[in-house]
């Protein structure tokens, strides 16, 4: 069973003679803060206490300082100190058991002492000594009489005072525990500002309605502006053009608990604007709420060096667009007077063309349709007919591809749609080809990615042609398979041909 370490002296032990050092003893008492303590209501209740069970006039917790004897809190006397050299509870502190003085006019130690012959008049006197845990003498709790008791207390009185002076030493030890708690927090938190204020950002933590309580002073140096408590006081330093998003985004977060990231512009003391990338987290407190940490750091360089790169591989794109312009031009003019290479001029052409529909993945350019696989597939089937005309269609979800898996995804179905337009549904205007997407379907298990490709085509197919396997179909499997990481499987049957392909989602997402 585990038992919480001790904060008494043990009873009955001697002072520890390490701590009866004046100065260790002294920087024990300090480190107390008894000085706080002074009319503590809880030691106060000790004293009224103790009094009344050893039916006494006067009763009190003593600290022994250097100079003087401080009262903590007291009863029967308005006194609240007096000098060290008289006190009696300099002598109690030193002992292992309570000292009893039953009548300090016949005791030696005390019978000239001015607190006997004067005021109070002290005649008889009890204290049990207060000793830290590391047994350091601090002072005592005591009960004085006007009158001599030679049969000092009864035992239930000692054995209240000994129970009362522990708890009156466990309250101040508990003072202690507590002011050393108190100096550990402030110490972390001075720390976890230093850390704050030397970040090179905005600090920021709200509740979960998204009122704002903590703003980091580097708001207010960089803005000029008093920091904000609420969502629309940001509004007068977002770029116009970004606040409606922005605070959409971040109201999107607040309602749903999921992390916020964006990026915006803001407007700085002297009127321009720098972009920031602001991000937050939800945390759950103690109490059953919800919290908001977050940052805002400037990401203005970063943005900029990335619309320059935007800008140089949007030319660069242009460019290698051209070349594959180029290349296909060389190509039917070099076959244009060899009929013997025609076919594969064509063949070599329309491999140009699908290249070039998967750089157009690689590289987007603004304004084009998003780098779905679903997109990717209806731009390489345009050629071949249209929605309207029923040639084809394309289902499913808008799956995101990367932009190191759009040229092997482009080669597979430039290479199926090749095929299909040679010996399949699309040779024929009665054919018919089925393509679906689908996330996690029956046998890819989690995190894949299936492609159906369905070909009616049992009035235009030629069987020969259609099951022979050539460079095309083994360059096919070697990008599903050794590129992506996928499975392909091809089946034939009298009404055309079922191929089904199976990817790992990152392999096409990255």
């Amino acid at each position: 069973m585990y038992r919480k370490p001790s904060i008494l002296w043990p009873e009955g032990v001697l002072p520890s003679d390490a701590y009866c050092d004046e100065d260790k003893r002294l920087a024990v008492l300090a480190a107390h803060g008894t000085q706080g303590m002074v009319d503590d209501l809880e030691l106060q209740e000790l004293v009224d206490l103790v009094a009344k069970l050893c039916d006494v006039p006067m009763a009190m917790v003593t600290v022994v300082e250097e100079g003087r004897q401080l009262f903590l809190t007291r009863t029967g006397i308005d006194a609240r100190e007096t000098p060290r050299p008289t006190s009696f509870c300099a002598h109690a502190m030193l002992g292992a058991e309570p000292m009893v003085v039953p009548d300090a006019r016949e005791d030696a130690r005390f019978a000239d002492n001015p607190l006997v012959t004067d005021e109070p008049h002290i005649r008889f006197y009890a204290g049990h000594p207060l000793i830290s845990v590391e047994g350091a003498p601090l002072g005592a709790l005591c009960v004085i009489d006007t009158k001599p008791r030679p049969g000092g207390l009864s035992d239930i009185q000692r054995e209240s005072l000994s129970v009362l002076a522990k708890s009156a030493m466990r309250r101040i030890s508990q003072r202690r525990l507590g002011e050393t708690a108190q100096e550990a927090v402030n110490m972390r938190e001075s720390y976890l500002q230093r850390m704050i204020d030397s970040v090179p950002g905005i600090a920021w933590s709200a509740d979960g309605a998204g009122n704002f309580d903590y703003v980091s002073a580097q708001w207010s140096e960089l803005t000029a502006t008093t920091q904000p408590r609420r969502l629309d006081d940001w509004k007068n330093a977002v770029h116009p053009d970004d606040w409606v998003q922005a605070a959409g985004a971040f109201q999107a977060s607040l309602d749903s608990g999921k992390p916020f990231e964006y990026e915006w512009r803001l407007k700085l003391s002297d009127g321009n604007y720098r972009w920031m990338l602001a991000r937050a987290v939800q945390t759950p407190t103690d109490e059953g709420q919800n919290r908001w940490f977050g940052t805002v750091i400037d990401v203005d360089r970063q943005h900029r060096l990335s619309e320059a790169r935007d800008l140089l591989a949007h030319e660069l794109s242009h460019r290698i667009k051209n070349i594959f312009a180029v290349v296909s031009g060389l190509v039917a003019i070099r076959a244009r007077n060899r009929p013997e290479v025609a076919e594969f001029a064509a063949e070599l052409n329309e491999t140009i063309r699908a290249l070039g529909a998967a750089h157009n993945y690689v590289r987007p350019h603004e304004g084009q349709r998003a780098s779905t696989l679903s997109g990717l597939l209806a731009d390489l089937l345009a050629p071949y007919g249209s929605a309207e005309e029923d040639r084809f269609s394309v289902t499913g979800p808008g799956i995101e591809i990367g932009a190191r898996a759009a040229t092997p995804l482009a080669l597979i179905f430039h290479e199926l749609a090749t095929n299909s337009a040679k010996y399949g549904a699309l040779s024929c205007p009665e054919g018919h080809l089925t393509v679906t997407v689908e996330e996690e379907c029956e046998g890819g298990g989690e995190g894949s990615v299936c492609v159906s490709w369905e070909e009616q085509a049992s009035s235009c197919a030629d069987p020969d042609k259609s099951e022979h396997e050539g460079f095309g179909s083994r360059l096919l499997r070697m990008a599903v398979e050794g590129q992506l990481g996928g499975t392909f499987e091809r089946t034939f049957s009298a009404d055309g041909l079922d191929v089904r392909i199976v990817f790992p989602r990152k392999s096409i997402e990255n």
